[in-house]
């Protein structure tokens, strides 16, 4: 989130905000659960688009007021007379979730192209020329998070992400969670999603392997459709890694993910570190409520 940190938990997503007058502005919103996802969810490769799916339309709304906010302090005006709030967050859902289509197709499709075009008479179809297309991928996606990380605006998010990853390695070591103690931990998460862009670059390798092509249109073509087998399998290559973590030898089938983190990821400072803190604190409060409040209804 643009100045601030968004966490998810069982029952709300809340997001906490820094405002130039330094005080921390909160929007919490309930998390929904569409009913035809439900059964969806617990199906092994499927659940990773699913979620892709729901995090896009819960998040949306935190975006919308972490943008707003933003814009009206930046001294931009607000359009009184544009759309309802309603169409602003289904349209921010929609394109996020388009950025996101249109951002594996790019990375997905153009390093096709590159290594056939490029280096196709050195190298042979099948897995030698899937392991160049392998390549081309990571450049092109280590050359624009580094270029985007050069503006003040994305260098800040990073912080923001560094903060929000060392809050939850903080909880997780079961510490308090004050700012002192939280500065103490790694910006670095096995679950985060970075790990998840890394993986779908390595899993795709793996996968593209194992189908045939007589052509560079037919290539593309199974990219494509491949797309979602891809997406499904590096979900749960995520969960996998972090379930082993522990394990002396399996944690290190993560390290990917956690390379390159660093780049997603910056240091906070001790400010950044409070909004995270505060953001974590109200959604774990607003969890308990609701905890409480159908034990009650219940009993």
């Amino acid at each position: 989130m643009i100045e601030g940190v968004m966490f998810g938990g069982r029952s709300v997503t809340v997001t906490a905000i820094r405002r130039k007058n330094q005080e921390i502005e909160y929007y919490e919103a309930p998390r929904e659960e569409y009913r035809w996802m439900k059964p969806l969810k617990k199906i092994p490769f499927l659940r990773g688009i699913v979620g892709l799916i729901e995090a896009s339309a819960n998040g949306a709304k935190h975006l919308n007021f972490a943008t707003e906010r933003y814009s009206m302090e930046s001294g931009e005006e607000m359009d009184t007379k544009g759309p309802s709030r309603l169409t602003m967050i289904f349209g921010v859902a929609v394109v996020g979730v388009l950025s996101f289509l249109f951002g594996k197709f790019v990375f997905t499709l153009v390093p096709v192209f590159l290594a056939k075009l490029l280096l196709g008479r050195w190298v042979p179809d099948g897995i030698p020329q899937n392991l160049v297309e392998g390549g081309f991928k990571l450049l092109l996606l280590l050359g624009y998070i580094y270029a985007i990380s050069q503006a003040p605006l994305i260098k800040r998010l990073f912080q923001y992400h560094g903060a929000e990853h060392k809050v939850i390695n903080a909880f997780e070591s079961g510490v308090e969670l004050t700012v002192p103690n939280v500065q103490k931990f790694s910006t670095l998460h096995y679950r985060c999603g970075s790990s998840f862009i890394i993986f779908t670059i390595l899993v795709g390798v793996v996968v593209y392997s194992l189908v045939t092509y007589e052509t560079l249109w037919e290539r593309v073509v199974q990219r494509i459709v491949l797309l979602p087998v891809v997406i499904g399998l590096s979900y749960e290559v995520l969960q996998w890694t972090n379930r082993f973590r522990e394990t002396p030898v399996l944690r290190y089938l993560g390290y990917p993910g956690l390379w390159l983190q660093k780049l997603t990821t910056k240091e906070p400072d001790d400010a950044q570190v409070e909004v995270a803190i505060a953001a974590f604190q109200k959604m774990r409060e607003r969890d308990q409520i609701q905890t409480n409040g159908e034990l009650a209804s219940t009993g």
